[in-house]
């Protein structure tokens, strides 16, 4: 199994990545042009790629043994939280329920920067100190 972390890491990678994208050109279209986002792939596309991402993650958490809510695996219990931080904000920016342009706004930078302390998480490999 330990011969699938690198393929699936780069895949894992690659999902966070398009989600990243996704979130930011959902967020122009509804700024610009919201009839793209009732297109059926823009509906159905995100959701795809959020559940790879899920599912890449859980796997490299089986290979890697790193686990959350332990003491060693502090930096993948705050990336979980970044990620949990990240989709609320994201149903905020991009729900269908009315919101202020400014709240959405707010949200939706909020969300970029759980995303970056997620990835510089990933990319350092150290956790916040003091934190958990």
């Amino acid at each position: 199994m330990a011969g699938w972390y690198l393929p699936l890491k780069h895949f894992h990678l690659l999902t966070v990545v398009i989600t990243a994208v996704m979130l930011v050109v959902r967020f122009w279209w509804l700024l610009r042009r919201p009839a793209m986002l009732q297109q059926r792939w823009v509906r159905i596309l995100p959701h795809a790629n959020d559940t790879l991402l899920l599912l890449s993650g859980v796997m490299l958490v089986m290979i890697t043994h790193l686990y959350p809510f332990i003491p060693q695996g502090a930096r993948l219990t705050q990336k979980l939280v970044g990620v949990i931080i990240y989709i609320a904000l994201g149903f905020v920016v991009l729900g269908r329920r009315p919101k202020p342009l400014k709240v959405r706004w707010a949200a939706f930078i909020v969300a970029l920067l759980a995303l970056a302390a997620v990835i510089h998480l990933a990319v350092t490999k150290i956790p916040f100190s003091g934190w958990v």
